[in-house]
């Protein structure tokens, strides 16, 4: 634990981010040399394709800013180079028919170095990138690798730490290891479950400024969404989402006033998307949720500090589900790293006390919210109402509950204690032919809602035919460098980014400026085919 204490300050030299756009950029780097890549390439492609065709579709803040995507064969190929998520779902959608076209296993050699180049090659583009949209401010400033793989990540994991420890990783939020496998060689302990990477040493991650995350996962379409839905969750830490006040009480504090408060720093995490903010999922003259209203929990991203007095103490059994309302939300110790270590451990310490006590009593909290900014008559607060639910986990659910001004009349007659037979039996009978569940599991439901929003984005591209694999030139070699097509309009970075890909790849040093390419090819910019 203490190994780590200097990450929060590492983390320091990270540039402010902007609150329209705080999320980090993502590059995924797919191992296909791995074994059993004939079933994980199926399910890879189907699991990515859902969560962006919900990234492209939830209006708001951007959930993923922009996506690189590599594969690791012989040498590391860059499918897809960085492009903007949202309104790309056609291009997306054609790099991801790419990859399901990829040989099947045994037809490349061990990958051996290629996911490391593979990372290098993405940092140098996104820093390319972020140089030449700086201006625009059109992406946030941090990135994150997500590595796709069927071999071993201890390896890895210490290639990768070795060789980025000598470039500039100030940009690199997170490194996340994926190790996918068979069920048959799961442990049912491991399955879905995250393996924590040797720890490194306290000079190495002065030196990194960032995590390496390994987790395994099953061969299967949900576990590897839920692995990419995790892009759409905000992870931000530069401060923390909410401030849960309590009375401090009388324990060891006999003299203290009781307008003292004891105050947990916590972070809020969605439990669902809103269905509302899916675009083509509403009718017209339905809007989403007003998230400046004082009745909404939060935005997302939490980019206002949000505080929550508790007023009182509720028995569980005493709060009807009917009077609950709107999207729940997860409470959880903030992660924060602009607050010291030892206040980060007290207040997880005091955040599971809590939890623990709660669940003891078996009571629920209700608490009390302001809002940041007043009405338009700015002498008038309207004050919104919450219950704070425990849970098993380290975790509190915090839900809307009804007011005063929004309660309707409602006048139910008791329930009959007799029935006659005739009416009994039937319902009985109805009843005991349904199938029994002990739990409820969402993932056992589908709505064809990823059917449907890929329906809504599909727009095809008008480009000419794909040509077989095995006829293309590689792309990592600098004679693929052609010029633009006739009559097309890419965009100059998009055009910039490649060429400089490819000079890099084939070993030279890449051009640094616009007039570099022009004095290189007067033409036109250099684009890659295909």
């Amino acid at each position: 634990m203490n190994s780590r204490k200097v990450l929060p300050e590492t983390r320091r030299i990270f540039p402010a981010t902007k609150v329209h756009c705080q999320q980090p950029s993502q590059i995924l780097i797919v191992d296909v040399t791995a074994p059993c890549w004939t079933n994980t390439c199926s399910v890879l492609s189907e699991a990515l394709e859902n969560t962006l065709c919900l990234a492209c579709s939830v209006t708001g803040p951007c959930r993923i800013p922009l996506l690189s995507l590599y594969v690791v064969q012989s040498n590391p190929e860059c499918l897809l180079p960085f492009t903007q998520v949202r309104e790309n779902f056609a291009r997306i959608q054609a790099c991801i028919s790419e990859l399901r076209s990829l040989p099947r296993e045994g037809s490349f050699l061990h990958g051996g170095s290629g996911v490391v180049q593979a990372a290098q090659d993405g940092l140098q583009q996104f820093k390319q990138y972020s140089r030449h949209t700086a201006a625009g401010g059109s992406a946030n400033g941090s990135v994150e690798i997500t590595v796709l793989t069927g071999r071993s990540s201890r390896e890895m994991v210490k290639q990768l730490e070795e060789t980025l420890k000598d470039i500039d990783v100030v940009s690199l939020r997170r490194i996340q290891i994926i190790e996918v496998l068979k069920r048959d060689f799961l442990d049912p302990e491991d399955t879905e479950q995250c393996v924590p990477a040797e720890e490194p040493s306290s000079s190495d991650i002065a030196v990194l400024g960032m995590d390496i995350d390994v987790q395994t996962v099953e061969d299967n379409v949900i576990s590897l969404e839920m692995v990419f839905k995790s892009w759409l969750h905000d992870y931000g830490t530069e401060r923390e989402h909410l401030h849960l006040l309590l009375p401090s009480g009388s324990f060891g504090h006999a003299s203290a006033p009781k307008t003292t408060l004891m105050c947990l720093k916590c972070d809020l995490q969605e439990r669902l998307l809103d269905p509302a903010l899916l675009s083509g999922t509403v009718d017209g003259t339905v809007k989403a949720a007003d998230l400046n209203s004082p009745c909404q929990m939060a935005a997302w991203p939490a980019t206002v500090l949000c505080k929550l007095w508790v007023v009182k103490a509720l028995k569980a059994e005493g709060v009807c589900e009917s009077v609950l309302y709107g999207l729940p939300f997860i409470i959880k110790p903030t992660t924060c790293w602009q607050l010291d270590w030892d206040e980060l451990e007290i207040n997880q310490h005091s955040f599971h006390a809590l939890c623990h006590s709660l669940l003891k009593r078996k009571w629920l909290l209700l608490a009390r919210r302001e809002p940041q900014n007043a009405s338009p008559n700015w002498n008038i607060m309207v004050h919104s109402y919450y219950v704070i639910v425990p849970s098993n986990s380290a975790t509190l659910l915090v839900k809307a509950v009804a007011i005063r001004e929004l309660l309707l009349p409602s006048a139910f007659p008791a329930l009959l204690t007799e029935h006659p037979e005739r009416v009994r039996g039937p319902i009985e009978s109805a009843l005991n032919s349904l199938e029994v569940e002990v739990t409820y599991n969402p993932l056992h439901l589908k709505s064809n809602l990823y059917k449907y929003l890929k329906s809504m984005l599909y727009k095809p591209l008008h480009r000419q035919p794909a040509q077989p694999r095995d006829l293309r030139q590689e792309r990592h070699q600098p004679k693929q460098l052609t010029l633009c097509a006739a009559g097309s309009n890419p965009s100059p970075d998009l055009c910039f980014l490649r060429s400089s890909y490819s000079w890099t790849r084939a070993g030279c040093k890449p051009p640094h400026s616009w007039e570099d390419i022009r004095g290189a090819e007067p033409a036109a910019p250099p684009l890659l085919a295909g």
